[in-house]
Order: C-alpha cells, then sequence, then structure tokens
C-alpha cells in the first residue's frame, strides 16, 4: 500500500515538474480566463439548481399577466422579476431553466464531436493510405457547406427536436476535430519514441491510443472548449428557426423565436434571452482563449 502511494505521490510530482504548474500558473494570470470560468461556472451552478432558483415553474400560466415588464419599469411587479411572456409565464424561471438546456446540449455536442472526430483523426492521420483519403474526402466535403446551413439539412431530414438539433450540430462540428487531429497525429507519429515503441512491438492500439493520443490532447482541450460554445449557438439558431427544442420546451433560441413579433411592445422579451446566449458564448470563448495562450504563452504575443 506505502509502495503504490509513494509511485502514486511520483506521478503527481513529475506531473508538475512537466509543465502543469506552469500552466496553471499561465491560466490565473489570464485575466480573461478567470472572466470566462466565473461566467461558466455561473451558468454551470443556475442549470444544476434551476429547480431551486426558480420562482415558479417555467411551464406556468398567469393568466391576465401577458407581457409585463421587468421589476424595474413602469407596471413591473416583484412576483415577474423580469417579466412574463406573451403567454402570462415567467420569463425568470424559462431563462434558469433555459441555462440547464443549453449547458447540456453544449455540452453533449462538444462530447460526440470530440469522441467521434478524434477517433476517425487518429485513424486517418496514423495509418494514411486509402483510410485518410477515405476520410479527409468526406471531412473536406462537410466543410465546404455552411455550417449552419448543413445542420439545418440534417435536422430537416431527422426532424425537428432537441436531441435532433444536437445530432446536427455535433455532425457539423466533427470534421474540425478530424483535421486537428489528423495533422497532431502525423506529426507526432514519426517522432524517435513512436519508432522506438513500434521496434519494440507495440500494437496500434498501444500506439495510437497510448503513446500518440495524450501528447496531442492540447490543442484538443481548446477545440472543445470552443466547440462547447460553438454547439450552443448553433442549437439557439436552429431553435429561433423552430427546428430545435420546440415550444413549450424553455430554450433560448426558441424563446427569441417567440418574442420576435413582440421587439417593439415588449423588448425585455428578446433582450433577456439574448444576453443570455450572449455571456455564455463569451465566457466558452474567453476559456478557450486563456487555455490556448497558457499552452503556448508565445500567442500572447
Amino acid at each position: 500500500m506505502l509502495a503504490k502511494l509513494l509511485i502514486y505521490k511520483k506521478r503527481i510530482h513529475d506531473l508538475w515538474d512537466s509543465g502543469a504548474l506552469d500552466f496553471v500558473h499561465s491560466f490565473v494570470q489570464n485575466k480573461g480566463a478567470v472572466i470566462g470560468v466565473c461566467i461558466i461556472a455561473f451558468y454551470i451552478l443556475v442549470a444544476i439548481f434551476a429547480p431551486f432558483l426558480a420562482p415558479h415553474s417555467p411551464e406556468k400560466i398567469f393568466t391576465g399577466q401577458y407581457t409585463l415588464p421587468p421589476l424595474w419599469m413602469e407596471g413591473g411587479t416583484s412576483q415577474f422579476i423580469f417579466g412574463t411572456d406573451d403567454l402570462g409565464r415567467c420569463l425568470l424561471s424559462r431563462l434558469i431553466f433555459g441555462a440547464r438546456i443549453s449547458v447540456g446540449v453544449g455540452f453533449m455536442v462538444a462530447l460526440f464531436a470530440f469522441f467521434v472526430g478524434t477517433i476517425l483523426g487518429l485513424v486517418s492521420g496514423y495509418f494514411g493510405g486509402w483510410v485518410d483519403q477515405v476520410i479527409m474526402r468526406v471531412t473536406d466535403l462537410l466543410m465546404s457547406l455552411p455550417s449552419i446551413l448543413l445542420s439545418i439539412v440534417v435536422v430537416v431530414i431527422l426532424g425537428p427536436g432537441i436531441f435532433n438539433a444536437v445530432i446536427a450540430v455535433a455532425i457539423v462540428k466533427i470534421p474540425n476535430f478530424i483535421r486537428l487531429v489528423r495533422a497532431s497525429t502525423m506529426a507526432e507519429k514519426n517522432k524517435e519514441y513512436i519508432v522506438a515503441s513500434r521496434t519494440f512491438g507495440a500494437s496500434h492500439l498501444r500506439q495510437i491510443f497510448i503513446n500518440i493520443f495524450p501528447n496531442i490532447l492540447a490543442p484538443l482541450v481548446v477545440q472543445t472548449t470552443l466547440t462547447f460554445s460553438d454547439g450552443i449557438l448553433d442549437i439557439a439558431a436552429l431553435g429561433f428557426l423552430g427546428l430545435g427544442a420546440q415550444p413549450p420546451t424553455p430554450e433560448w433560441g426558441t424563446m427569441l423565436s417567440d418574442a420576435k413579433n413582440y421587439f417593439i411592445a415588449a423588448p425585455w422579451f428578446v433582450i433577456m434571452p439574448g444576453l443570455c446566449i450572449l455571456f455564455v458564448v463569451l465566457g466558452f470563448n474567453l476559456l478557450g482563449d486563456g487555455i490556448r495562450d497558457a499552452f503556448d504563452p508565445r500567442l500572447k504575443k
């Protein structure tokens, strides 16, 4: 038992010596990255504790309380701090529960695109030949089309709905991971330690997932973070077009779609979900830039 603890202690010590401490120090010194982390942490906490934070059910209709203004405007009431929508539902409650949906779908998009794109990129970059040609031609085809247009086509084929929208957006994001991982794998597979490992009989699976994959994680982390924000934005866009979450689901893009006819009469109805989307996307972009700069401080210059 003591021997195992000493081994784990040595591994942790080696990890810090390998540059992890420098990464953390550089990341913490980046004010934008810290702000991004705070924004993301806020949204995650709101998403987790949505049932306790929301003053009302997001689908409850208050008869006669239609398009009420926020508390700080004339005619506002403390019962509905951010006002109500055109059906008399509490806007604050719908925004809070919308955070749960938006953060959740962003995570699913990033996770799906990460796994599929990483595996295909590793296979393409490592084996090369006809395997690489097939994967890259399909990748080039997908990247030649506008991302939102391709997402719309996939959703039209699968049918509207939040789950189908997640699949559509994830498919659009996969090529970004494939190209990134392929390039990193091709640069890594000819290094001396890989050649030496191959000489001693290491299998293809060991070479790909044990030797190569851990050494190309840095750019993947950055790409995953940015994909998270892109996923949230694209899901909101599909929701605005009526192809994502369907009413009465409290999703920010769908809320914007419902509010577009009230921009003049009730501008808060449009502004609130728009600001939610803006800040969560900003948070993930700041985090991604901070991680990128921490991995490669030269980019700061």
